[in-house]
């Protein structure tokens, strides 16, 4: 993909829609575009940079936009949390799950949409049972276990979140690309 003044115009009112649709408080649990850009931006954006920060500055936003509702009294949900650069470098390096993509077939996006959200899952939920985070689950097996379930509900919507945004982005790259071919080939 080219990098030109309207691509940055385009990620960034991705960055922004992705951001405010995070805080809306009618989604499912997890059921955001994040991973999905994650995602997009590994397979796509040739500048490696710009594929890590196109996620992170949606969630940077979208977290901002939670601290300012919170501190305002109109969300019970805070922005900023201790331990959340846990957080950032885990979906930073969700970006990684599609730099393997070379050519975009829609199998490696099907599987990165799962593989995806799955090892942020594990991750995650780890880091919160090892933290101390969550519902404080004991430092047990079993309270390991606990704190996988008590991810479960997130870890739906994250997939299915994942896997319509990526045909969303990757769709909506497709068709603009398709066009943008045959408008070429006209002019040729």
């Amino acid at each position: 993909m080219k990098q030109n003044r309207s691509t940055y115009i385009v990620f960034g009112l991705l960055i922004l829609v992705a951001s405010l649709y995070r805080i809306w408080d009618g989604r499912p649990w997890g059921f955001a575009p994040q991973i999905a850009m994650a995602l997009f931006a590994g397979a796509l954006i040739k500048n490696k940079k710009l594929a890590f920060i196109l996620p992170i500055a949606s969630m940077f936003l979208s977290d901002a936009l939670y601290e300012v509702l919170y501190i305002n009294g109109l969300s019970p949900i805070y922005g900023f949390y201790q331990g959340q650069i846990v957080n950032y470098i885990l979906f930073a390096s969700l970006t990684f799950f599609c730099f393997w993509i070379r050519r975009i077939n829609w199998f490696k996006i099907a599987a990165a949409s799962i593989l995806a959200p799955t090892a942020y899952f594990i991750v995650s939920n780890f880091a919160v049972w090892l933290g101390g985070g969550g519902w404080f689950r004991p430092k047990t097996f079993s309270g390991l276990v606990m704190t996988y379930t008590d991810g479960l509900p997130f870890y739906r919507g994250s997939v299915e979140g994942t896997i319509v945004f990526s045909v969303l982005l990757f769709g909506g790259y497709y068709i603009i690309s398709r066009i943008a071919t045959a408008q070429k080939a006209q002019l040729a």
